[in-house]
């Protein structure tokens, strides 16, 4: 069995389970996994106040190495669209003035946190310390006797398009839809008022 090393990220923000109407919707495209091996390709970001869109950032991210070709066909993302792109400095410093110290949401959101965060300490030398609301956390509360928690799952649930999915602000557009639609859902549900 192979040992795994855990990253200790000592600054980052707190994982919160309620309802937020400002807040920053956040959603990373990646070259793999792994935040220590692998780098991020795209950011996708609204902003939102009293529950209503009020701006938005996207940016893709040069890299100095081909894309493997299953994220290519997953985001649809190509090497000739990444050779356009900002640096990671760049977006990294433009996407933390974007959020500032506001809440950041996303679908499975820890696996965009951690990305974004250990890529600050690397790049910026600072940390992402926002508090942050996962909406598939929130899922498994109010829906639990869902197949499963996928985004994509939710959007056909509740009947939200899901067409161009896997692009960053195309994926915070449709967890914008489901976000509110989980909360609509939940309205009845004394533990959610």
């Amino acid at each position: 069995m192979q040992n795994r090393i855990v990253k200790r990220r000592e600054f980052k923000g707190n994982s919160l389970l309620k309802w937020v109407d400002d807040y920053v919707l956040v959603d990373i495209e990646t070259t793999g996994l792994s935040p220590q091996t692998d780098e991020i390709i795209e950011i996708g970001a609204i902003k939102v106040k009293e529950n209503k869109i009020v701006d938005q950032y996207d940016s893709l991210i040069r890299i100095d190495y081909p894309l493997n070709p299953f994220i290519t066909n997953l985001t649809g993302i190509t090497n000739e669209m990444l050779q356009k792109g900002k640096d990671s400095i760049q977006v990294l410093e433009e996407f933390m003035e974007f959020t500032g110290k506001d809440i950041i949401m996303g679908h499975n959101v820890n696996f965009d946190i951690n990305f974004i965060y250990d890529k600050c300490e690397i790049y910026l030398d600072s940390y992402l310390k926002n508090d942050f609301v996962d909406t598939m956390r929130i899922a498994k509360k109010v829906i639990p006797n869902c197949k499963n928690y996928k985004l994509g799952t939710l959007a056909q649930m509740f009947d939200v398009d899901y067409k161009n999915a896997h692009r960053g602000l195309k994926d915070v557009e449709i967890t914008y839809e489901v976000y509110n639609k989980l909360k609509e859902y939940a309205r009845g549900d004394e533990i959610w008022r």
